[in-house]
């Protein structure tokens, strides 16, 4: 039996002090900044690496950077199960996210390992280099690759260095000609389970550690554009005025009052810009984003084409002029059951019952999306920080999720 005792943190320790090695290796001093195939990254690749062949791995860079390490099966056993995350950063970050995966898994293997327990499917735990893509435009690129989606026009873009992607490759020792052999096939595949912080409120507000990931949201992403007429605030009346803010700001609040209306919608304005604006003169342009994101995309949809209707009638009414553009979509991504029940199964076995939940945030776990199963385990973190230096997840909940994790792999494993 690999699941240590509720009461011994061995798991949470270890975990907690490999987390704080890794993120002091920065490409900024005095803060964490970690980005894919710099410096930073080159270093955590090793350490990665040194981490997983200590816990009985075989070790190898893949042709986008990921770290490989591979825990044979027994029998001969053929199929195989992804455990991982990604150890890139944004910058000025904090040290759970992603990270946490990657160790909790490596810690997981090590385990088996030291107690001589193989399972009847080989396991590969990756560490992905460019979730959070910081520094190329594009994202995931690691885990599509796994997935067979990667788009080779990535290996053209080019960071704010002027160096592409596949120069880049080349000077950390990559061969990105040889991406199509990471491809890994359905028929010879377990799943791919992701161990992350839960990034938001939810878990620690119900005083839960854990958390089992129902879907990823799809997004749906636009600007709109308002526009009246400018002009000088002391002349013009209130009454004949075309105010491009006011009502830029009665959209807003027509925003969230929708996303209100529906569980597990979220809808945000996150920028908002007042060209050659000025304290005497009555806005006559502005311009904001939306972000809207549901784990259901007709209900997404529908919130997007309520939304649409909500501001092209407040625009009617206030005498002014609206573009409303939709530019990024992305699917929702929804988990496997039988992965996300067998993960609640070895919960309950640790007795704690998780909370089903979405999640708003993206996840390399998403690139498998209807092509290999996937599953989640969210971890609680304080106030829900995230992408910050404050992110914080206790050691006594990373422990449950490591024990957690164990359970997982000896229930599926068992016959």
């Amino acid at each position: 039996m690999l699941v240590h005792a509720a009461n011994d943190l061995a798991f949470g320790e270890a975990i907690a002090n490999r987390l704080a090695e890794l993120a002091a290796l920065s490409d900024e001093p005095g803060r964490l900044t970690r980005l894919y195939l710099g410096p930073a990254h080159r270093r955590a690749t090793d350490l990665v690496a040194y981490w997983m062949r200590d816990a009985g791995m075989s070790v190898r860079i893949d042709p986008l950077a990921s770290v490989v390490g591979r825990y044979q099966a027994r029998d001969g056993g053929t199929q195989t199960l992804m455990l991982g995350s990604h150890i890139d950063s944004v910058r000025n970050a904090g040290r759970f996210d992603g990270p946490l995966g990657v160790v909790t898994a490596i810690e997981v293997v090590k385990a088996a390992f030291k107690s001589g327990t193989r399972f009847p499917f080989a396991i590969e735990v990756i560490a992905f280099g460019d979730e959070e893509g910081v520094r190329f435009a594009s994202t995931l690129g690691g885990s599509r690759a796994l997935a067979g989606t990667f788009d080779e026009k990535a290996l053209d873009e080019l960071d704010e260095n002027a160096i592409s992607r596949r120069e880049a490759l080349a000077d950390f020792g990559c061969d990105p000609s040889r991406l199509a052999a990471e491809k890994r096939w359905p028929d010879r595949s377990v799943g791919y389970v992701e161990v992350h912080i839960e990034q938001g409120p939810v878990l620690e507000k119900e005083s839960l550690p854990l958390g089992v990931v129902t879907a990823i949201d799809g997004v749906t992403r636009g600007t709109v554009e308002v526009e009246g007429v400018a002009g000088h605030a002391g002349t013009v009346p209130m009454s004949m005025r075309k105010d491009t803010l006011t009502a830029a700001a009665e959209m807003v609040l027509a925003v969230e009052d929708r996303a209100r209306t529906q569980p597990n919608l979220v809808a945000t304005v996150g920028r908002l810009e007042v060209p050659r604006s000025a304290a005497n003169t009555i806005p006559g342009l502005v311009r904001f984003t939306l972000d809207i994101r549901s784990p259901s995309d007709a209900e997404r949809t529908k919130a997007v084409d309520d939304i649409k209707a909500a501001i092209a009638a407040i625009a009617a009414r206030r005498g002014v002029r609206q573009r409303f553009t939709l530019g990024h979509h992305a699917s929702a991504a929804h988990c496997d059951e039988r992965l996300s029940d067998q993960l609640a199964a070895a919960a309950a076995a640790c007795g704690i019952t998780p909370k089903r939940m979405p999640s708003g945030a993206g996840h390399d776990a998403m690139a498998f999306d209807k092509i290999i199963p996937f599953a989640m385990l969210f971890v609680r973190c304080r106030a829900g920080v995230s992408h910050n230096p404050d992110e914080f997840a206790a050691p006594a909940d990373i422990d449950i999720a490591a024990r957690v994790l164990s359970a997982f792999l000896e229930g599926i494993g068992t016959p």
